[in-house]
């Protein structure tokens, strides 16, 4: 005879569940920590809290694949997450540090990037269940993501305080790359994603060095690093805009064969 105790479903949300969903929500509180700290003149501490909701972002996801907690619950999470902290915190941070000065358009420049923040990731979700996707069936992204678009809207940001420069706060050079960076997130552009990524066997450990001494520049020489890394990510674009042209020619050549 069976227990009844035990053949009734169980209700509520499963553990796995709630993790994922846990770090979107660190993610989220880091990127509105760094409009406090900005707000307080604390520029390094806005900057490396926008960092660290993106290593956040970058982990929820595979937290929840490895859980088998994925939920269309956790997605539109994420989604609202990387619009406050990778486009309002950023536009907001570096309005504060730069754009302020700059009247009657400086706002305009700093809303760009939360607006087209906002218009990248409501694309993302209107496509996510359309098939015929060409950037994703290669491994590649549609334009810069979230993380990497708030990354590089703060390039001048590191850039200052790496060298102290006063000619990288100033709103011409801070103006038009916001708004260049803002094109990059909403553009057709194909990028990189990790999926494109592929090393070969016998530099496996070369690449594992490589991490490790980024690791350690990145707690020596933080605006540094995170300058050089923010300078290889824009000179990688276009490769990978030349690495996808190859895909759909290949995939030309195949379709014409199979014809």
């Amino acid at each position: 005879m069976n227990d009844p105790a035990h053949s009734r479903p169980r209700r509520g949300i499963p553990l796995r569940a709630l993790i994922p969903n846990a770090v979107t929500a660190l993610a989220l509180c880091c990127g509105l920590t760094g409009i406090r700290f900005g707000i307080a003149g604390e520029w390094e501490k806005a900057a490396a809290a926008i960092i660290v909701a993106g290593c956040l972002d970058g982990i929820d996801g595979r937290i929840a694949r490895l859980l088998k907690g994925e939920s269309r619950f956790g997605a539109e999470l994420d989604s609202l997450s990387d619009v406050i902290a990778f486009g309002v915190s950023p536009a907001i941070i570096i309005y504060l540090w730069s754009l302020q000065f700059l009247p009657q358009f400086g706002w305009v420049f700093a809303l760009s990037l939360a607006v087209c923040c906002a218009l990248r990731l409501a694309r993302f979700n209107a496509n996510i269940d359309v098939k015929d996707q060409p950037h994703k069936s290669a491994g590649f992204l549609t334009g810069v993501p979230a993380p990497a678009g708030a990354g590089l809207a703060m390039l001048p940001l590191y850039f200052w305080l790496w060298t102290g420069e006063l000619v990288f706060r100033e709103v011409y050079i801070v103006a038009p790359w916001l708004a260049f960076v803002a094109f990059l997130m909403i553009s057709n552009l194909a990028t990189f994603s990790w999926s494109s990524l592929r090393l070969r066997r016998h530099i496996r450990l070369e690449v594992l060095a490589l991490v490790g001494i980024l690791g350690a520049a990145l707690l020596s020489a933080p605006w540094a690093t995170l300058s050089v890394i923010s300078v290889l990510y824009l000179l990688a674009i276009p490769f990978g805009i030349r690495s996808y042209a190859r895909v759909r020619r290949q995939r030309a050549a195949a379709q014409g064969a199979g014809a």
